[in-house]
């Protein structure tokens, strides 16, 4: 088994026309592994993402996958709802290269590894349902399922239990754990519910532009970082103090 991580990245600088949003960062995702991409609003998450999943260039430093498979998962917004899909065309897509909606049914049987991604996320059944008659804890699965259907090493996911309640969140972070342990997957996430994560991930990288750092490691160290307790101290404390009621 190699030892290579599958996300490497050092002294990598992210941000705009040459300017950069954040310090260097440092970060190292290994198998088995959940990172948590966490910071308020603006703070250049998405810079972040973006510049890791190759849509942004990097600006310096280093930036490697090194012989990893990199699935992002978007946040179902982001998918036109006007898209004609139905379930089994969207999990197809992801395990073709240049796939397109122009085409959105195909004559051929699904794969083996899509049908096993079906099977995996427990979408089978709505193989032949609109995408747009399925509800949100639904479509997430069917996004998980198209992502797990190129076989990757690495799971980038934005903002996954988002328009969601308790329950279905709950399922979804269930669903990722299990899907990280069977499959011995890498995931790294953006979401802003910290105390789901907080019995969810294993690390977390902190970021926030207006404070000017980058704070990554395992996630019980990140919380106790003193920028993190500058900016969300107070929020913690507050949800601590709701679930102890």
């Amino acid at each position: 088994m190699s030892d290579s991580p599958l996300l490497l990245c050092q002294a990598l600088q992210v941000g705009y026309r040459g300017q950069p949003l954040l310090p260097p960062i440092d970060l190292r995702v290994e198998r088995g592994e959940t990172w948590a991409l966490i910071g308020p609003n603006g703070a250049g998450k998405t810079t972040l993402l973006r510049t890791v999943l190759g849509l942004l260039p990097a600006l310096g430093g280093q930036l490697a996958h090194p012989g990893s498979a990199i699935a992002y998962v978007p946040q179902r917004s982001e998918l036109d709802p006007s898209v004609p899909a139905r379930v089994i065309d969207l999990v197809r897509a992801g395990a073709e290269r240049g796939w397109s909606f122009a085409r959105p049914r195909w004559p051929y049987a699904p794969q083996p590894q899509v049908q096993q991604a079906m099977r995996d996320v427990g979408v089978e059944k709505l193989c032949r349902e609109p995408w747009l008659h399925l509800s949100e804890g639904q479509k997430q699965r069917v996004l998980l399922a198209q992502a797990l259907a190129g076989e990757p090493d690495l799971l980038i996911l934005d903002e996954p239990t988002s328009a969601m309640d308790v329950h279905a969140e709950r399922q979804v972070f269930d669903l990722l754990g299990e899907l990280r342990d069977r499959r011995r997957l890498g995931l790294l996430l953006v979401s802003h519910n910290l105390g789901a994560l907080g019995s969810f991930a294993t690390h977390a990288i902190f970021v926030d532009k207006d404070q000017g750092v980058v704070v990554p490691g395992p996630l019980r160290e990140v919380v106790q970082h003193p920028a993190f307790d500058a900016r969300f101290g107070l929020h913690i404390a507050e949800q601590r103090g709701g679930h102890a009621t």
